[in-house]
C-alpha cells in the first residue's frame, strides 16, 4: 500500500466499496478494529439511555417488538380506504401529516413500490396479459389515507374526504428543464408514477415520492423509460391536485429525497441512487424559501443546480452545462443532462458507491447520513452508513468531508442498512434490507435471521452502537419509518411478507391475519 495514502483517501475507498481496499468481507473486521468502529451491543437488560429493552434476532413470522410496545395494523393490501379506492400493494414510504397539529389525527401518505413475485397473489395465472397490467398499475403508486387514534388504537377512517389513490395511470405534469425537451419526447405531461420507493416531506406539507426501479415494468407495459425515474410531488390535502415530476432533481433510481435549508434559505434536497456503483446527489434551488408563500414554494424545485458527490476530492460536481462545460461533449440541452444524470455524473468523475439508499438529515448536527446497503460484487456484504459534513455547516456548500458512522456486520449486529430516520434528539433509527431469498439460510446473513430495525445513538456513550428494536415477519422488509410529531407513534410499512411463496395454499408467511400474507402499514405504540 502506498505509504502516502491519507486517512481521507482510505475512508473514500471504504465508502466507495470495502473490497476495493481489503479484498473480502472477512477483512471488514480488521478495519473495524483498526478504526474503532461500532461494537456489538448487548441485549441483556436495558442499557442506560436506550428507550427500550433491546430484542434479539428472530425468525418468527411476526412483528416482534420490545417489552411494553405493541402495534396496530392501520391498512393492509386490498383494504377499503374510502372514496371507492383500495389500499395498494407492497407499501414503502410513510409520511404523517397532522390535521390541526394533532399527533392522533392526520393523513398518511404511503408508497406502493412494486409487484415482483407478489403477482402470484394479485391475479390467477391465466389472467389475460392486458388485464394483468391494469391490476399491477392500479396497485402501484401511492395512497392517501386518513387515520386517527380511537380508544388508544390507530384506525383508518373510510369516510375520509381526502382518501385518494395515485397510480401508474394518474396523469401528471413534468416541471423544470426536461419539460418539453426532446430527451423526453417533447412532452409536458406523462402517465402515472410507480416503482415508488422512499421519499420525503416538503416544508409546505406535500410529499416527495421517488421512482426507483422502473425499467422492467416500463418495458413490459410499453412505456417511455424517460418518463420515469423522477421525484414526484403530491399534495395529500387536495384530492383534485395534479402531481408533478420535478425534472430539475434528475432522473435515476431514486431512493428518497431529504429536504433541508442552506444558510441563505435556499432549498437543498439530498438523494441517493439505489444501484451498485451509482452516486450520491443533492439539488440546490436558485430561489429562496419563503414560509409566507406556502405551497408556492414548490416552484423552487423547478430551477436550481443538481450536484453529484466526488468523495475523494470532497467536491460537489454541478451537473450543469454552463458550470461544467465538459458536459457539452455529450449533451446538447440541460434537459438531456438531467434525463441522463447517471451518465453526466460519471463523465464529471462522481464517486461510485455501494448502493446509496436512504439519506436523512440529523436535526441535531445538521449532517446528512447516507445508508450504503451493500455491494456484493465488491465483497461488501453488510453495508455502512456515511456521515457528510458540509463545509461551513452550509448545506449549499460545494465542498464537504465525510466519515464512516457505522459499519454493518455480525460484530455490529445489523446488515444491509436501507431506510433511516432521526428522532428529535438526533438518534438514528435504522431499517435493514437483506434479500428475502438469503434470510435464515447458511451464509453471511444467517445470524441476523429476519430483517430488523435498530436504534443507534449519534452522541453519548453508546454513539454508533446498534440496539435492535424490531424484527419483521418472514421474508419481509420493514420500510418507511415515520414518527408522529409527539414521537409517541412510529409508522412502519411491512413490505412483501412471504415474498418467496410459490404455492398459494402454502405461503411462507401468514402475516398479518393468519392467511394470505399481506403488505401492511402498522402504527407502533409504547414510546
Amino acid at each position: 500500500m502506498d505509504k502516502k495514502i491519507t486517512r481521507r483517501k482510505f475512508m473514500t475507498y471504504l465508502g466507495a466499496g470495502t473490497a476495493a481496499l481489503i479484498g473480502s468481507a472477512a477483512g471488514v473486521y480488521k478495519v473495524l478494529e483498526a478504526a474503532d468502529a461500532t461494537q456489538a451491543a448487548t441485549t441483556a437488560g436495558t442499557p442506560k439511555g436506550i428507550p427500550f429493552q433491546p430484542i434479539s434476532p428472530s425468525d418468527k413470522d411476526e412483528l416482534v417488538l420490545p417489552k411494553g410496545f405493541t402495534y396496530d395494523v392501520v391498512a393492509a393490501w386490498g383494504d377499503d380506504i374510502g372514496n371507492g379506492e383500495k389500499f395498494g400493494f407492497n407499501c414503502d414510504l410513510t409520511v404523517y401529516f397532522p390535521i390541526n397539529g394533532s399527533s392522533e389525527h392526520g393523513l398518511l401518505w404511503v408508497n406502493h413500490e412494486y409487484t415482483g413475485d407478489g403477482k402470484i397473489f394479485l391475479y390467477p395465472e391465466n389472467t389475460p396479459e392486458a388485464e394483468k397490467h391494469k391490476i399491477e398499475q392500479y396497485n402501484l403508486g401511492g395512497s392517501v389515507i386518513e387515520i386517527k387514534k380511537e380508544k388508544g388504537k390507530w384506525v383508518l377512517d373510510k369516510k375520509s374526504k381526502y382518501a385518494r389513490r395515485i397510480t401508474a395511470n394518474t396523469p401528471m405534469d413534468l416541471t423544470g428543464p426536461a419539460r418539453g425537451d426532446k430527451a423526453v419526447g417533447g412532452v409536458a405531461e406523462v402517465e402515472g408514477t410507480y416503482a415508488n420507493c422512499s421519499g420525503g416531506r416538503t416544508k409546505w406539507d406535500t410529499v416527495l415520492t421517488c421512482e426507483e426501479n422502473f425499467e422492467e415494468d416500463a418495458k413490459r407495459w410499453g412505456r417511455n423509460l424517460t418518463h420515469y425515474g423522477w421525484v414526484v410531488e403530491v399534495d395529500p390535502f387536495d384530492p383534485k391536485s395534479k402531481p408533478k415530476k420535478h425534472t430539475a432533481l434528475g432522473r435515476f433510481s431514486h431512493e428518497n429525497a431529504a429536504m433541508t435549508l442552506s444558510k441563505d434559505n435556499r432549498l437543498v434536497v439530498y438523494m441517493g441512487d439505489d444501484k451498485a456503483d451509482e452516486h450520491f446527489y443533492k439539488f440546490v434551488s436558485k430561489g429562496k424559501y419563503d414560509p409566507a408563500k406556502g405551497k408556492g414554494n414548490s416552484k423552487l424545485l423547478e430551477e436550481g443546480t443538481l450536484y453529484a458527490a466526488n468523495l475523494e476530492e470532497g467536491k460537489w460536481l454541478p451537473l450543469d452545462l454552463e458550470k461544467s462545460p465538459k458536459l457539452k461533449e455529450k449533451f446538447s440541452t440541460q434537459g438531456e443532462v438531467l434525463v441522463n444524470a447517471r451518465e453526466a455524473a460519471k463523465l464529471l468523475g462522481a464517486t461510485p458507491l455501494d448502493r446509496p439508499e436512504d439519506v436523512e438529515v440529523n436535526p441535531v448536527d445538521g449532517c446528512p447520513y447516507l445508508a450504503l446497503t451493500n455491494n456484493v460484487a465488491r465483497g461488501n456484504y453488510y453495508g455502512q452508513i456515511l456521515r457528510f459534513i458540509e463545509d461551513g455547516k452550509d448545506a449549499a456548500s460545494e465542498t464537504f468531508s465525510f466519515d464512516v458512522f457505522a459499519v454493518g456486520g455480525p460484530k455490529s449486529g445489523f446488515a444491509c442498512p436501507d431506510n433511516i430516520c432521526f428522532d428529535k434528539k438526533g438518534n438514528l433509527w435504522l431499517f435493514c434490507d437483506m434479500s428475502s431469498d438469503k434470510l435464515n439460510q447458511e451464509g453471511p446473513y444467517e445470524t441476523f435471521k429476519n430483517n430488523g430495525a435498530f436504534f443507534i445513538p449519534t452522541q453519548g456513550p453508546n454513539k454508533g452502537d446498534a440496539f435492535q428494536f424490531a424484527s419483521g415477519p418472514v421474508q419481509c422488509e420493514m420500510t418507511g419509518p415515520w414518527f408522529t410529531p409527539d414521537e409517541k407513534t412510529l409508522f412502519i410499512a411491512v413490505q412483501h411478507p412471504g415474498e418467496e411463496t410459490t404455492d398459494l395454499n402454502n405461503p411462507t408467511s401468514r402475516w398479518p391475519y393468519g392467511d394470505t400474507p399481506k403488505p401492511a402499514v402498522v402504527a407502533v405504540r409504547g414510546f
